[in-house]
């Protein structure tokens, strides 16, 4: 469902010297799914799932998404994924239901009020269904985020770090969420710093750093490269070893 292929990303820094942000990356994520991307700030995270969310061009490479080559198909790609980024907003005058509501009518779902209501139940919203959303909390904000990437019912997810601003217990359904939506097929791309979260989620897990695949694989593959128990050694021992 994800296919990457050494893909690249060249920014200017503030002296016009080139920087790879995305260096030669490659990965894949398939069907009933969850991949982890893995990374210290500054790795290459977020711009490798804005180039897959087509929000970002590629500059080298490719990248298909639900077989869709992410240059040559973006309003393809985009029907296919429900994309969270870190900082993805809300319509502030908004409330919760009229941003679902419109959101999945933007889909093209004909069922837009249905999926919204049903979204609604699911992440416990329905109390604040009627209020603005630039008068909800984060974490009720962060939930609207979470349903309004959902509502199309995209085969593709593309998540970063969807548990910001969320406490335990929610993060927790989140988590049962998204585990729900691997039985139903779903890939799920999951960037996270919170390595029990990888570990609880993940079938595989990518490690990036300086815009570089560093290491590949499940959990027990990537002990066994590097000899070490927990993900958080394991990840530090491969992020340590580039950059030493």
């Amino acid at each position: 469902m994800i296919v990457v292929d050494r893909l690249v990303k060249t920014f200017a820094d503030a002296e016009g010297k080139p920087v790879h942000a995305v260096d030669q990356v490659s990965f894949s994520a398939g069907v009933g799914e969850i991949v982890g991307l893995l990374g210290p700030n500054g790795a290459g995270k977020t711009t490798t799932m804005r180039m897959l969310a087509t929000l970002v061009a590629p500059d080298g490479g490719q990248a298909k998404v639900a077989g869709h080559d992410v240059r040559e198909a973006a309003a393809e790609v985009r029907r296919s994924i429900g994309y969270l980024s870190a900082n993805t907003g809300l319509f502030g005058r908004l409330t919760p239901r009229e941003v679902l509501v419109y959101i999945a009518e933007l889909q093209g779902c004909n069922d837009a009020v249905a999926r919204a209501e049903a979204l609604l139940d699911r992440f416990d919203i329905r109390k604040f269904a009627h209020v603005a959303c630039d008068r909800l909390s984060t974490g009720m904000k962060q939930k609207v985020n979470i349903a309004r990437a959902v509502v199309h019912d995209p085969p593709v997810l593309i998540f970063d770090e969807p548990t910001s601003g969320l406490d335990v217990l929610v993060a927790q359904d989140l988590f049962t969420f998204l585990e729900d939506m691997r039985e139903r097929g779903r890939c799920i791309l999951y960037s996270t710093h919170i390595m029990g979260e990888a570990e609880r989620l993940c079938d595989r897990l990518v490690v990036i750093h300086g815009g570089r695949v560093l290491a590949t694989g499940t959990l027990a593959e990537l002990r066994a490269i590097t000899g070490r128990e927990r993900l958080e050694d394991v990840f530090m021992f491969l992020v340590r070893g580039a950059a030493a």
